[in-house]
Formats: structure tokens, C-alpha cells, sequence
């Protein structure tokens, strides 16, 4: 997703010396970060990295250590009544009452924030058509489907219109038709207030967000769009050959005949020989490869580079596998 045009944004949330211990355990260790009105921003780590627990710091649900948190200006300690006003919270476990109808459960959630009347009738005609429940809102909760649960769960989130949404894993367990509506509804939202999500599934959130935050071991290790991020932390041009007509040992003093490349991996294949070679990405070799080939007389079936993706330099900062 590219960046929106530049405007100047007010901060919304900023962190300074965030620290959350439990107990002997240091879940978030001193992070700082500021994320300003109108951004969709992906918080990312590996499972017990802080990344949840931060979340729940931020919409008011646990309390912090240390540290100072600022929503809006306003203190998340001195002013946390006012300030859950303004957030809209989903978590990951999304908790509904399965046995309430929508509709019900929506009025009873808009209840409790004070929200009746004409005012509720306006705030359940908003959510209904942003997060598209027309067609549910008189089943029961436990009779919709997943990706509609999650829905609902937004709705709830949201039937009080409030500035600043922290979604924790808003697509987990949906299948890809699901996953997309998601996305769609999540990225229409960001139109119009700030997104803070989190996500274990990285093709969803370069699809997303604008800002990429991670963080591991408690610590933040990179803050920045995709581009930024790949641009910073990548590493060598990874290159694919197939080669037919070659024997091992010739195909090894490629490495002898071409400056600045390193042969990983040679291995007999279907065809002939599978090949990686690994090289900076200002020392371009394909050009010289190819004319040894062509002169050898052997046969290129394959040539395919690869550079680092969002997945590579999340496993290099965070040194953990995720979905793929």
C-alpha cells in the first residue's frame, strides 16, 4: 500500500520509555514511538514479543510499569475515562456473546457507553454499512460465520466513532475470500482514523498498512514503511540458475571467472543442475553469466533473482518463523 499524500497530522499516540514487567519477566522493555492522526500502522512480532501486551496498554486494558503514554495529549493514567472514549478496541480473542442476536448485542455494546436513542439509531446505521452486517443483524451471533464474527467485533469496536482503532490479529483464521473483505473494510477505515493493527500473516499487512513497527523481545527493532524496511535491512541478491550440459565442477568455477559472487548451492536436478548463486546487488552478474553459458555451450533454463521481502527481514530482526 504507498504512502498517502503528505499532510501534516497531529499526534495521536506517542510512547516514551514504555516498560511492562510481569514480575521477574520483562515483556516491553523502555520502546518509544508516535504514530500520528490518519496512519495504518502494522505492529508486528513473534509470538511473546510485547506485541499484544503493549496493545492492551494503549487501549486501556492493563496498566503500564513505567513510561509515559499520550492519546490525543491526554495522559492514558490521569485521563484513561476520557481517552477509551476515543479507542476502539478488538482483540485477538474477539469475545462476543454467541447467544445475543447482532442487533442486540450492538445496542447493548452502544449502551454502555451511553450511546441510546436517536444517537444509537445514527451510530448503528454507521457500522452496519461500514462493516457490511445488513444481512445478519437480526441472526444470532453464534449462527454467523467468521469472517462476519469479525465484523461484528469491528462494529462493536466502532459503534461509538472513535478516532483511534487498535485491531490484534483482525484476520487470524479467516480463509482468503474473508481475509480480503477484511482488508478492504480495515483500509476504507484508515480513510478516515487512525489503525493500529497486528498481525502475524506479513502479505496482509504490506497490503494494509502505510508504517511497519516491530518489535521483539520487547524492543522495538524497526519502524518504518516496507520500502524503508527492505531498503535498510536487506541483504545480497539471491540467484536462481538451471543449467543443462554442465558438470558440477565446471559450473563451480563460475565463481573463478565472475568477481564478487558466491556459489551456495549446486545440486544435480531433473534437467541438469540447480544453482544459488548470492551477490551485491551493485555487482550485477546475470550479463557475464549468461555470455559463459552461451560460450560453453550449455543450456540456461532458469535464471531467477530474489531480493529480500517483508518475511526475510522480519526472521533476520526477529529470528523467528512466521506464516507464510
Amino acid at each position: 500500500m504507498g504512502q498517502r499524500p503528505f499532510c501534516k497530522r497531529n499526534k495521536m499516540i506517542e510512547v516514551k520509555n514504555l516498560i511492562k514487567n510481569y514480575g521477574p519477566v520483562k515483556a516491553v522493555q523502555a520502546i518509544n514511538f508516535s504514530i500520528s492522526d490518519g496512519e495504518i500502522v502494522g505492529f508486528l512480532g513473534a509470538n511473546g514479543a510485547g506485541k499484544s501486551t503493549t496493545l492492551k496498554i494503549l487501549s486501556g486494558y492493563l496498566t503500564q510499569t513505567s513510561g509515559q503514554i499520550k492519546i490525543n495529549n491526554l495522559d492514558i493514567i490521569k485521563d484513561s475515562h476520557e481517552i477509551k472514549k476515543m479507542i476502539g478496541y478488538l482483540p485477538e480473542s474477539n469475545p462476543l456473546y454467541n447467544d445475543m442476536v447482532v442487533y442486540d448485542l450492538l445496542e447493548f455494546t452502544a449502551n454502555i457507553r451511553n450511546i441510546t436513542g436517536e444517537k444509537f439509531k445514527q451510530a448503528l446505521h454507521t457500522v452496519v454499512e461500514q462493516c457490511g452486517l445488513k444481512g445478519v443483524l437480526h441472526k444470532n451471533v453464534g449462527a454467523c460465520s467468521k469472517g462476519y464474527k469479525q465484523r461484528i467485533g469491528l462494529a462493536c469496536a466502532m459503534i461509538h466513532n472513535p478516532k483511534i482503532l487498535i485491531l490484534d490479529e483482525p484476520v487470524t483464521g479467516l480463509d482468503p475470500n474473508q481475509i480480503v473483505e477484511i482488508r478492504e473494510l480495515i483500509k476504507n477505515l484508515g480513510k478516515e482514523k487512525l489503525v493500529l493493527m497486528s498481525s502475524h500473516i506479513l502479505q496482509e499487512i504490506e497490503a494494509t498498512v502505510d508504517r511497519i513497527i516491530i518489535i521483539d523481545n520487547g524492543q522495538i527493532v524497526a519502524d518504518g514503511s516496507t520500502k524503508k524496511l527492505i531498503k535498510k535491512h536487506k541483504g545480497n541478491i539471491q540467484l536462481s540458475l538451471e543449467i543443462k550440459g554442465a558438470t558440477k565442477e565446471k559450473i563451480k568455477k563460475l565463481e573463478d571467472q565472475i568477481e564478487n559472487i558466491k556459489i551456495n548451492k549446486i545440486n544435480k536436478s531433473q534437467f541438469g543442475h540447480h544453482v544459488e548463486i548470492e551477490y551485491l546487488e551493485k555487482n550485477d552478474p546475470r550479463e557475464e553469466i549468461f555470455k559463459i553459458i552461451t560460450k560453453s555451450k550449455w543450456i540456461l533454463l532458469e535464471m531467477n533473482p530474489k531480493s529480500d521481502n517483508l518475511e526475510d527481514i522480519f526472521r533476520k530482526l526477529t529470528g523467528k518463523n512466521i506464516k507464510a
